[in-house]
């Protein structure tokens, strides 16, 4: 999202999920998380950037590192609005270890399984899948985390254009938010974004729409 906001030129290398640590060991990048126990974690994306020095790039990992990274970096077509980066911090942890939680019990298995089908493997019925009562009731706890932050994200009808978070203009809070969003929208299209996106009357699919420039990968 960001690189492409900022209209930076870049390029995407696809690494399976398999061999997301060997690789990101491999080139020097930092964890992106250390668990409770001092292990790290090592997680995509990571941007390697060799425009300042290219015998020595920088090598960034973790989402929210990589966006500080390139508003220092790169400040034109800002992301961090004047006095917004606080707040913004603020409502992508919030994003990241509260809104997305509810989510987890329905998207991992389903994530799960299409890795599966991308690897060729043979597929199997996902473990943790939840049909049935359980699954609508999962679903009712996602709608209620998305119902409660619509009603913070209308407060900003009076001053704003009521869909994106920082009134008028996108920023990383928005582009936190509508990764979530993807997420939903290309791991369950049928089940998950098509109830997703008609929820809080079509606000989530506007702030979609907003973002959609933004999306590619190159």
């Amino acid at each position: 999202f960001v690189l492409n906001y900022k209209r930076l030129r870049y390029r995407t290398t696809w690494v399976e999920f398999s061999d997301v640590e060997a690789t990101m060991r491999s080139i020097g990048a930092p964890p992106s998380s250390i668990r409770s126990d001092g292990r790290p974690i090592y997680t995509l994306p990571v941007i390697v950037d060799p425009t300042h020095n290219a015998m020595k790039p920088e090598i960034i990992s973790n989402t929210n590192h990589i966006a500080e990274y390139l508003e220092a970096a790169y400040p034109a077509r800002t992301v961090f609005p004047e006095g917004s980066r606080a707040v913004q911090t603020l409502f992508v942890h919030y994003i990241q270890e509260v809104f997305a939680k509810p989510l987890l019990p329905i998207m991992v298995p389903i994530s799960h399984h299409q890795l599966q089908l991308r690897r060729g493997s043979p597929v199997t019925h996902p473990l943790g899948y939840l049909s049935g009562p359980q699954r609508e009731q999962a679903w009712q706890a996602v709608k209620d985390q998305f119902d409660f932050l619509a009603m913070i994200l209308d407060k900003n009808a009076g001053d704003g254009d009521g869909t994106v978070t920082m009134g008028r203009d996108v920023s990383y809070a928005d582009f936190a938010l509508c990764s979530v969003l993807i997420w939903i929208e290309r791991m369950a299209a049928h089940d998950g974004w098509a109830r997703v996106r008609t929820w809080n009357n079509g606000r989530w699919h506007r702030l979609w729409e907003r973002c959609r420039d933004y999306m590619d990968e190159f």
